[in-house]
């Protein structure tokens, strides 16, 4: 969960090989708009805050260029808290496909399932080889076969902006 640019907030993706996938910079924790990017800063999605009553919503657009505040563009992803489980939050895509993103504890755990209850990916704290976490900021990805990962990255950095630590 730490940017590869110096004293901002964001995160960095690494695969198993150890190598960068994504980057995610944050340069101004007040904003209302975030990029997920690639390996090169090529913007794959743009997460924008909606405030909405007490309550806000994320919307998630695929980036095809640049829009601006006024133009009307639907979002690829809604992200809305659940209305079932306090503390869980809802995702709808383009299609209507359900998602759901339920937390397990306090800390920077939990799954993604389907609308079938299948898991499809899971963030936990790494730990090393003998039971160690390695830190609160590094964290474990484990994603299912055929699952978008730029997605899950994605809804995972969503949830880190509404925990407050991306």
């Amino acid at each position: 969960m730490k940017s590869l640019v110096y004293q901002t907030n964001g995160l960095t993706v690494y695969n198993s090989n150890g190598e960068i996938t994504y980057r995610v910079e944050n340069y101004d924790k007040s904003s209302n708009e975030v990029h997920i990017m690639d390996l090169h800063g090529n913007i794959l999605f743009t997460i924008r805050k909606k405030k909405i009553w007490l309550f806000g919503s994320w919307y998630v657009y695929r980036e095809c260029g640049t829009f601006s505040s006024t133009e009307e563009v639907k979002p690829f992803l809604r992200i809305k808290r659940s209305s079932i489980r306090d503390g869980d939050w809802e995702v709808r895509d383009e299609t209507n496909e359900v998602f759901w993103i339920l937390r397990f504890d306090p800390k920077f755990s939990f799954q993604i399932i389907n609308i079938n209850g299948d898991i499809i990916a899971q963030v936990k704290p790494k730990q090393s080889s003998n039971g160690i976490t390695l830190g609160e900021d590094v964290l474990t990805l484990e994603v299912k076969p055929r699952v978008d990962h730029s997605l899950v990255v994605t809804l995972v950095t969503v949830y880190g902006l509404i925990k407050g630590v991306v």
